[in-house]
């Protein structure tokens, strides 16, 4: 009766004053929503960083725009506006030497009379369009921009010059350079007056937004934080983790947040593209701002699934290794199904010899020198993507269930059973 009395007074007591472990858990819980928040500006910085530090990184980006049909027309039918406007067509056929006069002739399929503007038009147009398609044109389009790398950053600041500028909220870029080679093809073809065009300076917006101007502000401040804004989210969502109560649901819980929170922002980006696209001028081409906004964002939604594909890994991982009901009933299933395995291969014939019995007494030492091993993979890749991470998961699994196969006891070593009375 006395341990009875001390007992209930103790619970009183305890129901007098909170326990202290619920401002832990509260300071847990806010320092892991804090991580999940600085989650997906976390990925943003660490984008904005490389684009702007890492020159493969950029060229990788900007490359495949010299290919994409849609921005090849939309150069050429800005050079074709550029030409025109300096091309006198009254005088086009008196500039043009009379040896040329056939073969001008010829290019512009015989149309010299009243569709002489036309014909014209569509001449330059044809040779705008072929200059931007040429192989020349790629290599000028790659070696330029790995020469002028810092181009983004004087975008994104608005500082500086080069061939890609941040003018009146307007990502531009310079076709002066196309512009001679059309020249030349025009003169090549007959058309020798073009050769007395002067140097045409013009250029095509790639993006274009009123709100350029301000996010090039943020953009800055994220690329400055790019290598410490990832490392101080997961630093709260361990230290969160750490004063829980229940620390495993708390590591669950906050690689799911994560995963949430990241994936927010890669629908966010599919839906800014389509109101950034409504809302281009009407000198814009939707396709090609399309094309390079996909260019531009490619490896941000590349990070962001490898962002989510390791919150739901880890969280997976934590969830499997834990005492629930489900959980548990996927271990056994696993060590079941490993344990059919082994002894078929014992029936069989198969032995494992000294390493079975080694790698039973240091199982728990080698799964985490495998667990270790494969985070060092993760980190050590260069720029890992989902299907990496899925892929680490798998090899991880993989291994795990030969250290697994191998420390499973064979069947003649199971203890014999008794004779019956």
């Amino acid at each position: 009766m006395a341990a009875l009395r001390a007992r209930v007074a103790a619970l009183e007591n305890a129901r007098a004053r909170p326990p202290r472990h619920r401002v832990s858990s509260f300071v847990a819980a806010v320092l892991i929503v804090i991580g999940c928040v600085l989650a997906p500006l976390s990925v943003v910085a660490a984008w904005a960083a490389d684009e702007v530090d890492d020159t493969g990184r950029y060229v990788a980006t900007v490359a495949p725009l010299a290919s994409n049909p849609d921005v090849q027309n939309a150069i050429a039918n800005r050079a074709t506006d550029a030409l025109m406007t300096h091309l006198d067509l009254p005088s086009l056929l008196s500039g043009v030497v009379p040896q040329d006069l056939p073969r001008l002739k010829r290019a512009l399929g015989g149309r010299l009379g009243d569709a002489l503007e036309g014909a014209v038009r569509s001449f330059v147009h044809d040779q705008a369009r072929k200059v931007a398609a040429s192989d020349a044109f790629k290599t000028v389009w790659f070696e330029g921009n790995r020469r002028i790398h810092s181009t983004l950053d004087k975008a994104l600041t608005g500082s500086g010059g080069g061939a890609i500028q941040l003018k009146n909220n307007a990502v531009t870029l310079d076709l002066g350079p196309v512009i001679d080679r059309v020249k030349q093809r025009l003169v090549d073809a007959g058309m020798t007056v073009a050769g007395h065009i002067p140097a045409v300076h013009t250029d095509i917006t790639l993006v274009r937004s009123d709100e350029v101007g301000k996010v090039k502000t943020y953009v800055r401040l994220l690329q400055l934080a790019g290598n410490w804004l990832p490392v101080l989210a997961v630093l709260l969502v361990a230290a969160g983790v750490l004063l829980s109560v229940r620390r495993r649901r708390a590591l669950v819980a906050g690689c799911l947040g994560v995963a949430v929170a990241t994936g927010v922002l890669g629908i966010g980006l599919r839906v800014f593209r389509v109101i950034y696209l409504d809302r281009l001028p009407a000198d814009v081409s939707p396709k090609a701002a399309g094309a390079v906004y996909d260019a531009l964002t490619h490896f941000l939604q590349t990070a962001v699934r490898m962002v989510v594909a390791l919150a739901v890994v880890v969280a997976l991982g934590a969830w499997l290794t834990g005492p629930g009901r489900y959980a548990g009933l996927v271990r056994r299933l696993w060590t079941s199904g490993i344990g059919a395995v082994r002894a078929t291969a014992d029936h069989a014939g198969l032995r494992t010899g000294p390493v079975g019995p080694f790698v039973r007494r240091y199982r728990t030492w080698i799964t985490w020198l495998l667990v270790a091993a494969s985070l060092v993979v993760y980190l050590l890749w260069t720029y890992p993507t989902g299907w990496v991470v899925v892929g680490i998961a798998l090899c991880l699994l993989f291994v795990l269930a030969v250290v697994e196969f191998l420390a499973a006891a064979p069947a003649d070593e199971s203890p014999p059973a008794q004779a019956p009375a």
